[in-house]
């Protein structure tokens, strides 16, 4: 689709400085990858901007990395008043105390491990999912499950890009 067809891509592309700014960080708090996709506008239709993210997320260093990660909250404990945490969390929401406890319980332990928030793209799993990967990954390198995170954010941003580009 053109950028005439999907009113939030044209309103990124048509929106000063700031304001690109302040729709960027909704998608991802790295000022890093805000600046590198804004940079790029206009945009003539989604896949370019899609385009933009991906380079913009790849070229993340690892403190950019961080800050990337510290804008989304742990799994099964989505932000107070936040529609989007709570939109791609929705998964664990009816999951059962039990698996939200352990959920916990390895969201704690996996920040001990690598020092940052478990980041998975949680839209359209289910809690049982989400336990699954989180088990999985505690076991990885640290630098593998950088790349994961990476890899993770990149589909996040793309689909948080999405509903941005669609007006939603």
């Amino acid at each position: 689709m053109t950028s005439s067809a999907l009113p939030g891509l044209s309103r990124l592309n048509a929106s000063d400085a700031p304001t690109a700014a302040g729709l960027l960080h909704e998608v991802c708090a790295s000022a890093a990858w805000g600046a590198a996709v804004a940079a790029g506008r206009p945009y003539a239709d989604a896949e370019s901007l899609y385009a933009a993210s991906d380079a913009a997320t790849a070229a993340l260093t690892p403190a950019d990395l961080d800050e990337a990660m510290a804008g989304h909250p742990p799994i099964g404990r989505p932000k107070a008043g936040d529609a989007t945490s709570s939109r791609e969390q929705a998964g664990m929401a009816g999951a059962s105390d039990a698996l939200k406890a352990e959920m916990l319980e390895l969201n704690l332990r996996y920040q001990d491990r690598f020092g940052h928030v478990f980041l998975i793209c949680a839209t359209g799993l289910s809690g049982e999912q989400m336990l699954a990967a989180v088990k999985e990954r505690i076991g990885n390198t640290p630098e593998r499950e950088r790349e994961t995170v990476r890899e993770q954010l990149g589909r996040i941003n793309r689909i948080r890009l999405r509903r941005l580009a669609e007006g939603e």
